[in-house]
């Protein structure tokens, strides 16, 4: 499938209630040959309403944290879990992952990332373990078929909790360090 294609397929959606309430099918953005794959589990309001994946207060925030590790959306690939807002920003019921699961694992595929980073712990316990403690398994390694994963807090409950900001800082140096090990051109682009 091509990413036209993935995208139209996605862009018809209706596997789960939350295409019928949607203001806008949120993909995906950012490098479609990256080496790096972040994933969130869902969009919110302003990602409905302007149909990319965070750019509201928690996507300013990405915007900074990837400053700090010298990347940008453009050297990077941004999806979500779920391609569609659930009502009040709750979190995406099983049901409506399994729904959207399919389209994020092909952008996956299309991909062919060496680093995945789950933004929070409704992503890291879809893609690394359902089991997932974000508290005490943030910023550690995990190799799945080969690609290296990890779970930072999300951008959002660093906005609630910024105690946990120092931490987080510490697991995007550990992030840099992974990059430039398994993709210095990255660095170079």
């Amino acid at each position: 499938m091509t990413w036209e294609e993935l995208e139209q397929k996605c862009h018809q959606c209706l596997n789960c209630p939350l295409g019928e309430t949607r203001t806008n099918m949120v993909f995906g953005v950012g490098n479609r040959q990256a080496d790096i794959l972040f994933i969130g589990e869902g969009p919110g309001e302003q990602e409905d309403l302007q149909g990319e994946p965070f750019v509201g207060p928690a996507g300013k925030l990405l915007d900074v944290m990837l400053e700090l590790i010298d990347l940008d959306r453009t050297k990077v690939y941004i999806a979500n879990i779920v391609k569609c807002r659930p009502p009040n920003n709750r979190d995406p019921l099983n049901a409506e992952q399994d729904a959207c699961i399919g389209y994020l694992r092909a952008q996956t595929a299309l991909i062919k990332p060496k680093i995945i980073v789950c933004l929070g712990r409704i992503a890291a316990m879809r893609i690394i373990d359902k089991d997932f403690r974000i508290t005490r398994q943030h910023g550690q390694w995990f190799d799945r078929a080969g690609v290296q994963m990890m779970a930072i807090y999300h951008p959002s409950a660093l906005l609630r909790d910024p105690t946990k900001r120092p931490e987080t800082f510490l697991d995007l140096k550990s992030l840099q360090a992974k990059i430039r090990e398994l993709s210095p051109d990255t660095y170079l682009t």
